[in-house]
């Protein structure tokens, strides 16, 4: 399998996203960092270019529709193109539906979702421009089945954006361009923060789980694959009954 050299990053300022800028530069690669808050995404360069073949930073607020096919074409022509996009800025507010929090809803919804089908739709340009590409999609384990209460706005955009990558996976098969949905579990995040689970792996452990199932390139990869494989085929498979008592 070819090394993607060139990887753009999207939501890299911090957590998994900026983890796995981390892992991609010291394996010596070309990345395009992109997210709000700039300051972080210029801390993360400095301490990332001494190993990275190259790294470019931009502001990317991915809500911001207009704006998402401007930075990546900026990043990919200051790479020389993009092997590898990662879609990965990602929302996590939330409350339960009818409760008068409808805007932490809705924000979580258009930058999961709408935010994600726009980064989507930009990185496929550049790909069907260069008949070649790797499009990773960070979905989550939570859009496997619906989950209730606070999470399920993130849970319904990230099963949206779970589907979104199993069509272009049909449309692009046997291509050059390649699509791979990771399904992260309980990784140690700002947004996982406050839960209390024993199946919550730290950040690092996450990150390189993760890393591992983009360069492998598959269609769908829960990550860590143990427990949450079964977890997920639990979830998708068995009738309401019993996974709602597990949700």
């Amino acid at each position: 399998m070819t090394t993607r050299q060139r990887i753009l990053i999207t939501g890299a300022s911090s957590g998994l996203g900026a983890g796995m800028a981390r892992r991609f530069a010291d394996q010596g690669r070309a990345l395009g960092l992109a997210a709000r808050r700039v300051e972080k995404l210029d801390e993360l360069a400095d301490q990332i270019r001494p190993a990275a073949a190259r790294v470019e930073v931009e502001a990317l607020d991915v809500t911001d529709l207009a704006s998402v096919p401007t930075v990546f074409g900026q990043l990919a022509d200051r790479l020389g193109g993009l092997d590898r996009v990662i879609v990965n800025a990602g929302l996590g507010k939330g409350a339960p539906l009818g409760t008068g929090n409808a805007a932490a809803n809705i924000e979580t919804v258009q930058t999961n979702l709408v935010g994600a089908l726009a980064q989507a739709e930009a990185a496929l340009e550049i790909f069907r421009a260069q008949n070649a590409g790797h499009l990773v999609l960070i979905s989550s384990i939570s859009g496997v089945r619906g989950m209730p209460r606070a999470q399920a706005a993130y849970s319904a955009s990230k099963a949206g954006l779970t589907a979104l990558g199993q069509g272009l996976q049909a449309e692009f098969a046997n291509s050059p361009i390649t699509v791979t949905v990771v399904a992260p579990g309980y990784i140690e995040t700002d947004i996982n923060r406050g839960v209390k689970t024993s199946l919550m792996v730290d950040t690092d452990k996450g990150v390189d789980a993760m890393v591992t199932a983009i360069e492998a390139e598959k269609d769908w990869a829960p990550v860590p694959g143990w427990p949450w494989t079964p977890i997920a085929a639990a979830l998708k498979y068995l009738p309401a009954s019993v996974t709602r008592r597990m949700i």
